[in-house]
């Protein structure tokens, strides 16, 4: 047995990120490792109701989650995909659903076949050959891993839910793991002085509480990755202008949406998560072009339900941390970076940091090429997420003097590459273990009105009547069989509702 091998994990800060760290260390390594979880119930959490990617299903079978379980006890329900409202031009919209785009052929994407049928009059809108999105526009939902006898997958689909009670349902689950919570605030932080680690932190009642590996997440605060380590930030501000966001929940209005809205507003954009008790709303903008009481007066104006909270404030810089991993410090959640929740991606990143750190867990040396690898790796990943980001604004063609400055401004060229590919070929190649695959990457770029100059020649193996027909089999079989799905309320009420207070389950 390695000597050297680390005992004492300390985690600083709860909320998401801390309690899914807890949670995911405990399942997997909690037999190896004391971990102990520092949190203060002074401190506030911004989780102000989260919509989430289809990974989250993995993270929660790592764990031992069930599902229905997971959903009653957050208050949530199913995302199919998110909407975006006056994206590209004020008036139209889209959909960036999770799961198949029709059917792949002769080793080309669907796409290719349907940038040929619209050039020639036979196809229909993209989101007809979805199954996802048929099934969100119809209000639909069920669990169909496969549309049954075709080749075509069925629903793939991710939650919104209540961020604070995902984060106590997970605390229940590292505890029940061995896994402890200490409640305190952090006073103080003590180093090695032959090598900068952390060797302990101090609490407001004067405890000392010793760690070989401390995860930050302490949020925006990086109470140890910056406010101790000082490792420093990227700021992505001249590339992602928005710098806060209001947030106020509502009640609902109907049944709930299986899908997350994202509307473009003057100066940003505004978000709608439908929870089973509540909507979450927010309004993302740049303080450079809206202020924050014009920001407070739109949201109020565009929410659909009554207020069951007063708005707040959310400030925030768009980049990250330098270095998610610096010294025996490891930062997860805000602590490590923040990119706008436009696609879901704050839990990702979340869930992508811990299992790296599985992946590269250290021993008491904490060699620097692990450590390296981790970075590079983390970096990547935000950098990706980025782009994609990006990619929203940048391919615009509103009239505002936020949204002209959006388009008109240099992007990375990483993104600048893939724009530049699809407009010339209609073709996207996902690069090493970038998170947005190309479906997604081609319904915002279509969704957004860039429109390639051709397509792949392989789409011109069929004749225009098979063309047709192909593309008429595919509409067919996504239409009938997402009208036979129950609705989303119908398959939360038979499955997963959860319980009104003082109602025995």
């Amino acid at each position: 047995m390695n000597d050297s091998r680390i005992r004492d994990v300390v985690i600083v800060g709860g909320g998401t990120a801390g309690w899914m760290a807890a949670a995911a260390l405990s399942a997997t390594m909690g037999e190896q490792l004391r971990i102990r979880l520092v949190e203060s119930e002074q401190i506030g959490t911004v989780g102000v109701g989260e919509a989430t990617i289809p990974a989250i299903r993995l993270f929660n079978g790592l764990v031992g989650i069930d599902e229905n379980e997971f959903i009653r006890a957050t208050q949530g329900s199913f995302k199919l995909g998110i909407e975006f409202i006056d994206w590209g031009r004020v008036g139209e919209s889209y959909m960036h659903v999770f799961g198949q785009l029709g059917q792949s052929l002769d080793l080309i994407e669907f796409w290719q076949y349907w940038l040929r049928g619209r050039e020639e009059g036979v196809s229909e809108p993209i989101g007809h050959y979805s199954f996802n999105e048929e099934a969100a526009r119809n209000l639909r939902f069920a669990r169909v891993p496969r549309i049954p006898n075709t080749h075509l997958d069925g629903i793939s689909y991710a939650f919104h839910f209540d961020a604070g009670l995902y984060a106590k349902f997970l605390r229940g689950l590292a505890e029940k793991n061995g896994a402890t919570r200490t409640e305190g605030m952090i006073t103080g932080v003590s180093r090695n002085p032959e090598n900068g680690h952390i060797r302990s932190i101090t609490l407001d009642s004067g405890e000392e509480i010793e760690g070989e590996l401390f995860i930050d997440c302490s949020g925006f605060r990086g109470l140890l990755i910056e406010q101790e380590l000082e490792t420093g930030y990227v700021d992505w501000t001249h590339w992602l202008l928005c710098d806060r966001a209001i947030a106020v929940p509502t009640e609902n209005v109907g049944p709930p949406r299986p899908y997350t809205q994202s509307i473009a507003h003057p100066a940003g954009w505004q978000w709608r998560i439908p929870l089973q008790h509540r909507t979450g709303n927010g309004h993302v903008f740049s303080t450079e072009y809206m202020s924050e009481d014009e920001a407070t007066a739109l949201l109020l104006k565009t929410v659909e339900g009554k207020p069951l909270a007063d708005p707040r404030t959310i400030p925030f810089k768009t980049g990250m941390r330098r270095k998610a991993w610096n010294a025996n410090v490891i930062a997860l959640g805000l602590s490590s970076g923040f990119i706008e929740p436009l696609e879901s991606t704050s839990i990702h990143l979340i869930q992508n940091g811990i299992a790296k750190l599985i992946s590269h867990f250290p021993d008491r040396e904490f060699r620097q090429a692990n450590v390296d690898a981790y970075n590079r790796r983390i970096e990547y990943d935000y950098e990706r997420i980025r782009d994609f980001i990006i990619l929203h604004y940048h391919a615009n063609q509103r009239d505002e003097a936020f949204w002209t400055r959006c388009r008109e401004m240099d992007v990375p060229d990483t993104l600048r590459d893939k724009i530049d590919l699809f407009r010339a070929t209609g073709r996207i190649f996902r690069e090493q273990e970038e998170l947005f695959v190309e479906v997604g990457w081609f319904q915002v770029l279509n969704g957004q009105n860039i429109v390639p100059e051709t397509y792949h020649p392989l789409a011109d193996a069929l004749t225009k009547e098979e063309l047709a027909g192909f593309l008429r089999d595919i509409r067919t079989i996504v239409a009938n069989n997402a009208a036979r799905l129950p609705t989303h309320a119908e398959f939360i009420a038979a499955t997963c509702a959860a319980q009104a207070p003082g109602v025995p389950a």
